[in-house]
C-alpha cells in the first residue's frame, strides 16, 4: 500500500514526460529540494525514479508555467500549484516575525528590494550591488539576498524561474494564477488537508507523520481531532498491531485489492526521497534503519557520505554510496551494501537499476569500489556488464 501510494510499485505510475511529472508532484504532495550534487540533485532524481526518461528540464517548465510553486513544506520544495493557499500559515509568520529564522530584519532595504522588482519586473539576487567589504563564506548572503527570501517567505514573491541554484523573483500577484484559492485556511482546514495529503501520498501513516517537523500544537491536537472524527465516520481504518503501534489509513484504500509492486529493476532512490524522509516509519514499515550520512562525522559513517536506500519490490535491500564524476562520465560506487542474499534475480536487477541510474547522470561508466559483502564485488562487477545496454563491455571495473 505504501510503495504503491509512492508511484514506486510499477514502471510508469504516472505514465511518462510532462504531464506525468506533474501528476506525480500533485500524488507526492511536495518533491524536497536539494543542493548536495554528488549525484544527481534530489528534486531531479526523486522525479526520475517515478517517471521513465525523465528530463530536468520539464521540472523548470511547470515552474514558469505555474503549474508547480516552490515553498517550504518540512524543507524547501516544489509543490502543486493547488496548495499554494496551505502555505499560507507559514507566510503569515513571516510576515508577523514569528518565526525563529528571519532573513532580514532591515524593513527599509526589503521595500526597497520590493520596489525594484514592482518597477523593473523579475529580477535575480545577482541584480542588486554587495555593498559589504568583506565576506565570510558562500553562505554568507549579501543584504539584498536576504530580503529577497524574506519577501519570498512572507508570499510576496515568487520564484518563477532557476538558473542553477540562481534563483528569479517577481511579484506573486503578477505569478499566481488567477483561479488559485489564496484564501488563509482555518487550522480545522489546515488539519484536513494534512490528513488528506499524507493518506494519499503514504497510503498509511501514524500520527507524528502527519505533522511532521511542524511543532504548532493547535495544529498538532487539530489533526488528531480530524482522524478521531474520520474513524468515527467510517472514512478512515485505524489498525491497532499486536506490538502497540497505531496505523491509520483511508477505509476504500484498506479493502482494495493492490497489484504487487513489479519493476525489472532495484531503485536507488534520493536521500530526500518521500519513501523514506521519515526514519522512524522506515524502521517500522519495511524494517530499514536508514539515515544519511553526509552530516554523520566521517569515523562514525557506517555505508558512506551519500548512501542511496536500494528498494527491490516492496522491500530494501541494501543501500549504495555513489559519485558521479561528470567530468569523467563516471558513476563510483563507492560502497555498495547488501542486506540481503543476493541470487541471480537480484543481481539483475541491480545491475539493470545501477546502469539506468548512470545513464540518468550522463555517465556510461560504472566503476565498483567496495561491496559488503566483500565476496559480491566480482559478482556485482560481472552483472552489471552482463546486463548493461548502454553501457561497454570494459565500462565496469574496479575503482582505482
Amino acid at each position: 500500500m505504501a510503495i504503491a501510494a509512492q508511484g514506486l510499485h510499477q514502471t510508469a505510475p504516472f505514465g511518462r514526460g510532462p504531464d506525468a511529472v506533474e501528476k506525480t508532484i500533485r500524488q507526492l504532495g511536495y518533491v524536497q529540494i536539494d543542493t548536495i550534487s554528488v549525484v544527481e540533485r534530489a528534486h531531479h532524481h526523486v522525479l526520475h525514479s517515478r517517471v521513465p526518461g525523465y528530463q530536468p528540464r520539464v521540472l523548470d517548465r511547470l515552474l514558469k508555467r505555474g503549474r508547480i510553486f516552490e515553498y517550504w513544506a518540512h524543507a524547501a520544495a516544489f509543490l502543486p500549484i493547488e496548495d499554494f493557499r496551505f502555505a499560507r500559515p507559514r507566510m503569515e509568520r513571516f510576515r508577523n516575525s514569528q518565526e525563529r529564522w528571519m532573513r532580514s530584519r532591515n524593513r527599509d532595504l526589503v521595500n526597497a528590494v520590493l520596489g525594484r522588482i514592482r518597477d523593473e519586473g523579475p529580477l535575480m539576487s545577482r541584480d542588486f550591488e554587495d555593498p559589504r567589504e568583506s565576506k565570510s563564506g558562500w553562505w554568507d548572503w549579501k543584504p539584498a539576498k536576504g530580503a529577497l527570501e524574506q519577501l519570498f517567505m512572507e508570499g510576496e514573491l515568487m520564484v518563477i524561474a532557476r538558473d542553477g541554484f540562481q534563483k528569479t523573483y517577481d511579484l506573486t500577484e503578477r505569478v499566481l494564477p488567477a483561479t488559485i484559492n489564496t484564501k488563509l485556511p482555518t487550522m480545522a482546514e489546515y488539519a484536513e488537508h494534512l490528513v488528506e495529503r499524507t493518506l494519499q501520498s503514504h497510503g498509511c501513516a501514524q500520527l507524528p507523520t502527519f505533522t511532521h517537523l511542524r511543532r504548532d500544537v493547535p495544529l498538532r491536537k487539530a489533526v488528531a481531532e480530524t482522524l478521531e472524527r474520520r474513524v468515527d465516520a467510517g472514512l478512515i481504518t485505524r489498525l491497532k498491531l499486536e506490538d502497540g503501534q497505531t496505523w491509520f489509513v483511508q477505509a476504500d484504500r484498506w479493502e482494495a485489492r493492490l497489484p504487487a509492486p513489479r519493476h525489472p529493476s532495484v531503485r536507488p532512490l534520493s536521500p530526500f526521497d518521500n519513501t523514506v524522509i521519515h526514519r522512524e516509519r522506515g524502521q517500522r514499515l519495511f524494517n530499514f534503519d536508514y539515515t544519511i550520512e553526509c552530516y554523520v562525522p566521517e569515523p562514525k559513517r557506517k555505508y558512506g557520505y551519500f548512501c542511496l536506500p536500494l528498494l527491490f519490490g516492496d522491500a530494501f535491500v541494501g543501500r549504495v554510496d555513489a559519485k558521479a564524476h561528470r567530468s569523467e562520465k563516471r558513476l563510483e560506487l563507492r560502497h555498495l551494501h547488501l542486506d540481503v542474499p543476493a541470487d541471480d534475480d537480484l543481481l539483475d536487477a541491480l545491475a539493470r537499476g545501477i546502469n539506468e541510474f548512470a545513464a540518468f547522470n550522463s555517465c556510461d561508466e560504472v566503476t565498483v569500489a567496495r561491496v559488503t559483502p566483500s565476496r559480491l564485488k566480482k559478482v556485482v562487477q560481472k552483472s552489471l556488464q552482463r546486463v548493461g545496454t548502454s553501457h561497454s563491455p570494459d565500462s565496469v571495473g574496479e575503482a582505482e
